[in-house]
């Protein structure tokens, strides 16, 4: 092939390359994404929507748009926002081949994201076939979990091929962010549990696991130990303030959203755990999983300093 063959061959395959900051914006896009749909998830689950649409992928046998109802168009419009979020996954891995600056590591954790969250589909299908079994509704939320936290971290991948990488925190403030990774790991775990025991009205349509109030018990503890650990990484952020400002913006925004997620769990604790509360707080426990994952891979991983 010779130069006047070549050049134009090699226009058009950087026409088609995305720069590390669009990257960085389809990877915003892609863990919105996955917050929102554990939210509506939790919709189907508060409101006992699961069997809404007995079949797969369409609602009704022979009718793939649901007849007109309460219970069904919760259930179908979950459906669409998880198709939704398997495009934006999917352009999320198309998006990394396509940016050169990327390590192929990150390209692998993008394929991950979006295998992850094409695999809910099959997930909720057996789902509904075994008529929302509690220990299969419960890994589909786990699922969604995992998947949240590797698109974070893809997320913060985008950001250092964007602004630059710094050198790893000490080995103890790395050890204390695994150790709050495990901790939040196992609050998060906790809460479902308690949820999926809970007497709101999705309750009715579903068979608990285990009791209430012994569910609650543990997933107090689980708090109890996540803030005592955080607290702790919080006082020596804070000591080291001027070497990580950053880590002390990151442990205040975890507080921020720490704050509410206790604030709502009493809330709804004495008001006899209304659905839409129950919602929230699902919902905000997840921003707090995805931020503290974020929080402690930068611990390892940290970003360069700069504005954007």
């Amino acid at each position: 092939m010779n130069a006047e063959s070549a050049s134009p061959a090699l226009s058009r395959r950087r026409s088609f390359a995305l720069s590390p900051e669009r990257f960085r914006v389809l990877a915003r896009v892609a863990v919105g994404s996955l917050i929102v749909i554990v939210a509506t998830g939790a919709t189907v689950r508060l409101t006992g929507s699961g069997l809404g649409c007995h079949h797969w992928p369409g609602c009704q046998p022979n009718e793939f748009l649901p007849a007109r109802g309460y219970h069904s168009d919760i259930e179908f419009s979950n459906r669409v926002v998880a198709t939704l979020t398997v495009l934006a996954t999917l352009v999320l891995a198309v998006g990394s081949l396509m940016t050169r600056a990327l390590a192929g590591s990150v390209k692998v954790l993008a394929w991950l994201v979006f295998a992850g969250t094409l695999a809910q589909a099959p997930l909720g299908a057996i789902t509904v076939y075994y008529d929302l079994n509690p220990y299969l509704v419960i890994s589909h939320l786990l699922l969604s979990l995992i998947v949240l936290a590797v698109g974070v971290l893809v997320l913060l991948e985008a950001t250092r091929t964007v602004r630059g990488g710094a050198t790893p925190l000490p080995a103890l403030a790395r050890l204390g962010g695994a150790v709050l990774l495990a901790a939040v790991s196992a609050l998060v775990v906790t809460g479902t549990l308690a949820t999926a025991a809970g007497p709101h009205p999705g309750s009715e349509s579903v068979r608990r696991i285990g009791t209430f109030q012994p569910s609650i018990d543990v997933h107090v503890r689980a708090t109890a130990a996540f803030g005592i650990v955080f607290l702790v990484l919080a006082a020596w952020a804070w000591r080291e303030r001027a070497r990580y400002p950053w880590l002390v913006r990151g442990c205040a925004g975890l507080l921020v959203l720490l704050g509410l997620q206790m604030a709502i769990g009493e809330t709804q604790y004495r008001n006899g755990l209304p659905w839409g509360l129950v919602l929230v707080h699902v919902t905000v426990a997840a921003c707090v999983f995805a931020w503290t994952v974020g929080l402690v891979a930068r611990l390892w991983r940290p970003v360069a300093p700069g504005r954007t």
